[in-house]
């Protein structure tokens, strides 16, 4: 692993810690909002059908009832459910297929304020139906229908006062800080922000320069990142692969000192992580304040 160089950054500037729900288990929304809340933990990622035990939703069934339920589960315990996950694949190449697929987006969209939730959020897409990485994903084509698609979520999104966020991956449509920003600038619409992964947009190509891609994410979109998820990388067998925070070669120095200046109390939700691991993210945040703040009293 390697050693970072931890930059100081404002003491004011604090952040929003939560995780993805479903990485806690496949529970009950009253105790998996609990059991996330024991953890100190203040927000969520929530994945319905990932996260709900007993809820196997089809289309046409979610409904202001159910979504309110939730909803409070959640707020009882003083967990913001900051993000509905609906990771639907945007390209996926039969029409019919992701016709049906952008329908379960918007209804998530349309529901998301009895959550108490503002932002539904998804990756660009994929030209393999599962998602996995397919040649022409950074090609005209597959750029400009997931445009498309991004589109008639925004509009939906624009009808009901939501927002979509969207995530760029390395190996999707959407794969580049610049990307992302000609993507927001072609959609024209406040209803789409960002849901900021740096370690996504990573590469075994482009990963030495991580600073570069952290820097230019927030100059390029930054007044539109609406939360941000952290999580760590290693390089296996000539591959990016993803490892819990504070465990591989991200320079989580640099992304905490750039959020804190320009995003202060953004949501940080965990990823790659559990119950039990999750502490050890929070300390690594904890040591890197602590660090800090040592360093602006020298």
């Amino acid at each position: 692993m390697m050693t970072q160089e931890l930059k100081s950054y404002p003491s004011g500037g604090r952040f929003r810690l939560g995780v993805r729900a479903h990485d806690f288990g496949r529970l009950p929304a009253e105790e998996l909002a609990a059991k996330i809340a024991s953890k100190g933990l203040v927000c969520t990622q929530l994945a319905l059908t990932k996260a709900i035990a007993g809820l196997n939703l089809q289309p046409g069934q979610l409904n202001p009832g159910l979504a309110f339920d939730i909803g409070q589960a959640f707020l009882r315990h003083r967990v913001q459910i900051a993000v509905l996950g609906c990771y639907i694949n945007p390209l996926h190449p039969d029409p019919a297929t992701r016709t049906k697929l952008l329908d379960w987006f918007k209804e998530h969209l349309r529901f998301a304020r009895d959550f108490g939730c503002g932002l539904v959020a998804l990756e660009t897409g994929s030209l393999n139906a599962d998602y996995s990485p397919h040649r022409d994903n950074h090609g005209e084509h597959a750029f400009q229908q997931s445009i498309a698609s991004l589109a008639t979520l925004v509009a939906e999104a624009e009808r009901f006062g939501v927002v979509v966020g969207i995530e760029g991956v390395a190996h999707h449509a959407v794969s580049t800080p610049s990307r992302i920003r000609t993507a927001l600038d072609i959609l024209r619409s406040p209803n789409v922000q960002v849901v900021f992964d740096p370690v996504n947009l990573l590469s075994s190509e482009n990963h030495p320069d991580q600073d570069r891609i952290i820097r230019e994410s927030f100059d390029l979109f930054g007044d539109r990142m609406a939360v941000i998820h952290a999580k760590d990388f290693i390089i296996t067998n000539g591959s990016v692969a993803s490892v819990p925070m504070g465990m591989g070669d991200f320079h989580h120095g640099l992304l905490l000192d750039t959020a804190a200046t320009r995003k202060p109390g953004i949501s940080i939700l965990f990823e790659e992580t559990d119950e039990l691991g999750v502490a050890h993210s929070m300390d690594f945040i904890r040591g890197l304040e602590i660090t800090s703040r040592n360093a602006g009293e020298t």
